[in-house]
């Protein structure tokens, strides 16, 4: 299978994992599998774990893992599950971790999925499509409130309130179950002169619900918490991120287990019991090349973030 896209940031994320010999890994989310290719060419001596909650990406990436024949071990798993993929395949800690965050290239370029505002489709967006809640059922269920808090706090619209009364207003006549047909009602809420402004008027909402039907954040938060526990001691995790709400949950949650003792100044003695496990070693995060954006647009928006874990106080 030739390979459909090109990994981001990839000499930059190899670099950040400073791949060891006989080391074992795991690529949160190996998609095409770009990044877990180069990480296995690497060193000749690294394992590697891949999970992707997408049946669709896991059939891409035993194709082109092939070759490496029992060094990859995949997983149908979403990353929150991290601890217990590794306690089923036997591994106790790793020497890093790889977590390529939000909407991949399998999703994308499939139009049948529902994903992109640029094709009409059904509406779906789910990353696993076992799960039962799909974007066409928040559209048509959710309350004018409730469209409104997730279009403004997934996807950071101006518009969210207009928009989510226009989408009441219109599923009052139908139910909206096409991308083509909630394209259109975003169109008409958002006045013209901001829609010649920007990207496309739909991108944020189309964020938003995506974020939404498939409890992104909740389980980036808890993946990044199962990543530090899963470390070994000197091991890095690495965090490429697209938007500004995911690189804000790795930064403060770097920050935040990067911080020793937080008792008042003036206590005598620690009793908050906080114990640093990471090193920050990205202060500010990496962002792509010029040259690296002119040859895939969708680099654009990325961030890398790394940490390393520190040994047991």
């Amino acid at each position: 299978m030739a390979a459909p896209h090109r990994p981001v940031l990839l000499k930059e994320t190899l670099a950040g994992l400073a791949v060891q010999p006989k080391g074992v890994y795991v690529d949160c989310t190996v998609g095409f599998g770009g990044h877990s290719e180069a990480l296995l060419r690497a060193e000749s001596s690294v394992q590697l774990i891949g999970l992707d909650q997408d049946p669709q990406a896991l059939r891409y990436a035993a194709e082109r893992l092939a070759c490496f024949g029992s060094r990859v071990r995949l997983v149908p798993a979403n990353f929150r599950e991290l601890r217990a993929v590794l306690d089923r395949q036997g591994f106790g800690q790793v020497q890093g971790i790889l977590m390529d965050i939000g909407v991949s290239s399998v999703q994308l370029d499939d139009a049948a999925r529902g994903f992109s505002y640029q094709t009409d489709a059904p509406l779906d967006m789910r990353m696993d499509p076992g799960r039962k809640l799909d974007a066409a059922e928040l559209v048509n269920s959710l309350s004018e409130q409730e469209l409104g808090d997730i279009i403004a706090r997934f996807g950071e619209e101006r518009w969210a309130k207009r928009i989510a009364k226009f989408i009441v207003d219109q599923r009052k006549n139908r139910r909206i179950t096409t991308t083509g047909e909630l394209v259109d009602v975003i169109k008409q809420a958002v006045p013209k002169g901001a829609r010649r402004q920007g990207p496309h008027p739909a991108k944020r909402t189309f964020q938003a619900l995506r974020i939404a039907v498939n409890d992104e954040l909740g389980a980036l938060k808890d993946g990044l918490d199962q990543a530090v526990q899963s470390l070994a001691p000197g091991g890095r995790l690495c965090v490429i991120t697209f938007h500004s709400l995911e690189d804000r949950i790795v930064k403060d949650t770097f920050r935040r287990m990067a911080q020793g003792c937080v008792c008042p100044p003036q206590f005598p003695q620690c009793v908050c019991g906080h114990v640093r496990k990471l090193r920050v070693i990205t202060r500010k995060p990496v962002v792509p090349s010029l040259e690296e954006t002119a040859g895939n647009p969708r680099a654009r928006s990325a961030k890398l973030r790394t940490a390393e874990r520190l040994e047991e106080v």
